[in-house]
């Protein structure tokens, strides 16, 4: 189903061109019409453009009657223009079918149109180092991103890992766990806990919160955890589900403390259901999230689904 596509640039300048170009080239092949923002390439510092730069390429993002909205890659920059974003004219967009797609800073973005409209935003792949990968992109990846550009994306699923039902020390009666009608909402941690104490992170009372990251080690992710605990944020969802959360490296000084350590510990912190496994973050397989829609959480022993409907 051919689409129209805007790409743009609102975070850190693109540095690796090919894959620029490979992803433009890719979404073409299957058969979409790209249109490339005027400034999709600008460079400014360690930006895309300066911050009259960037967001001028959300707004016009958002003016082009597009179907999708992708970002070209994530890095910094969102969090320092989320003041300047006519929130409106993007919730006028996505209200129109204008589907924004991206991760990791986009999260500063799709954390405030939440918090400020409403409106839905999907947590999802990125041009470059996605869909511009020197080889071939994830097959998941791309049917995820196919069943958003037709309208059929009704969920996902994936296998809990097995360490996680052994680490979670929870009644094996209450194994199986069913959340319905719940806001999904989240990604990527480091971005999120910036935002406590702003207006631009969304107050979701029983929510979904799903978290990935990459390049913090374990005591740095409890450490934003323990943020978004004492800001009582935590204590509000009904589930928070673990992405990926990938290249970081232990040390001897560790001692055992690990990834599994910190949810061990968050499970013993809150009433919530911890859940690992997610495939999404940092990672050529993920799937597409719809950041602000309703969703059900079902977990069946070692099977666990997040299942929307049509969220758009």
């Amino acid at each position: 189903m051919k689409k129209h596509i805007y790409i743009y640039s609102p975070s850190s300048a693109v540095r690796d061109k090919a894959s620029f170009k490979r992803g433009i080239a890719r979404l073409k092949t299957f058969g979409h019409e790209v249109e490339v923002d005027e400034s999709a390439l600008a460079s400014h510092q360690r930006f895309a453009g300066d911050d009259e730069t960037r967001l001028a390429a959300i707004h016009r993002a958002a003016a082009s009657g597009a179907d999708i909205a992708l970002i070209s890659r994530g890095g910094y920059g969102l969090t320092r223009i989320l003041p300047g974003i006519n929130y409106k004219a993007v919730a006028k967009a996505v209200s129109k079918g204008t589907q924004f797609v991206g991760l990791s800073d986009f999260t500063a973005f799709q954390s405030a149109l939440l918090a400020k409209t409403g409106a839905i935003s999907w947590a999802g792949p990125a041009l470059g180092e996605d869909f511009g990968v020197d080889g071939t992109p994830d097959d998941i990846m791309e049917a995820c991103f196919d069943d958003l550009v037709s309208g059929q994306g009704e969920g996902a699923g994936w296998q809990l890992p097995k360490p996680a039902a052994v680490a979670l020390t929870v009644p094996a009666k209450s194994i199986d766990f069913k959340v319905n009608n719940a806001v999904l909402w989240g990604g990527n941690l480091s971005v999120l806990s910036s935002l406590v104490g702003t207006p631009f992170l969304p107050q979701i009372k029983g929510g979904i919160l799903f978290l990935e990251d990459v390049h913090e080690h374990p005591y740095r992710v409890e450490r934003m955890l323990t943020q978004l605990l004492h800001a009582g944020v935590l204590a509000q969802q009904k589930a928070i589900i673990f992405g990926q959360f990938t290249n970081f490296k232990l040390v001897p000084h560790d001692k055992g403390f690990k990834l599994a350590t910190v949810v061990q510990w968050l499970q013993s912190q809150v009433k919530a259901r911890v859940l690992t496994g997610l495939p999404f973050g940092h990672v050529p397989t993920k799937v597409l999230l719809p950041v602000g829609a309703p969703v059900s959480l079902v977990t069946e022993e070692r099977d666990a689904f997040l299942l929307w409907g049509h969220a758009h």
